[in-house]
């Protein structure tokens, strides 16, 4: 194999390339933490059309990975406005492994045996159930592009949010959104990944139906 070796003067015309290079990297993304994004003028017009989606659905790809739990399924997504929504996750025959169904005061999980379990915490409920820990809250938010509780966040040079970190007691959830379909309007997410610690959650949507 052949070595490449750099002369000095070789090296400092590389180094204006290079730093350029960087400084078109950082161009490309905007960091935003807190009230900063307050004087992002598109950021706020964009949160403003997210929120006027009074319901949607979405289906997709859905992974857990944990050390002791590695699921993998098939996702149904439906939320409405006043706290109401459900997650269904199916495996790959079609047969439903989970069945999460929130409304005003009742919420109703139903397992893959078709017995059906009551609580007022579906989180905790379905870590139960599974051991998936799943940041029901604020996933609804996240799943759309808003960053729900959370004043720490990354936005792109498109306005789109980038990234969020949400500290919680067992470590900060980290969510990195990875594409957005441009073919919704307004833009929502394709792939995004939530990470606490060694946690893993992998989310693609294949598509979204909304409503606003």
């Amino acid at each position: 194999m052949r070595s490449r070796f750099f002369s000095t003067k070789q090296l400092l015309r590389l180094i204006p390339l290079t730093a350029l290079l960087l400084s078109a990297c950082n161009l490309n993304q905007i960091k935003t933490q807190g009230s900063a994004s307050d004087n992002d003028m598109q950021w706020q017009a964009r949160q403003q059309a997210l929120k006027k989606i009074s319901q949607y659905e979405t289906r997709g790809a859905f992974a857990y990975i944990e050390d002791t739990n590695k699921t993998y399924a098939r996702f149904y997504w439906q939320d409405k406005a006043d706290e109401r929504y459900r997650l269904l996750l199916t495996n790959p025959l079609g047969t439903t492994e989970l069945d999460l169904n929130v409304m005003p005061g009742v919420i109703e999980v139903t397992d893959n045996k078709g017995k059906k379990y009551y609580s007022d915490n579906p989180a905790e409920m379905i870590y139960q159930l599974t051991g998936m820990v799943i940041p029901l809250k604020n996933l609804r938010a996240w799943l759309v592009g808003l960053p729900g509780d959370a004043t720490n966040f990354e936005l792109d040079a498109n306005h789109l949010l980038k990234s969020v970190t949400l500290p919680a007691p067992e470590g900060d959830w980290i969510v990195t959104y990875q594409a957005y379909d441009s073919s919704t309007t307004p833009n929502l997410p394709q792939r995004l990944e939530l990470k606490q610690g060694e946690r893993i959650i992998k989310l693609k949507m294949d598509n979204w139906d909304i409503q606003q």
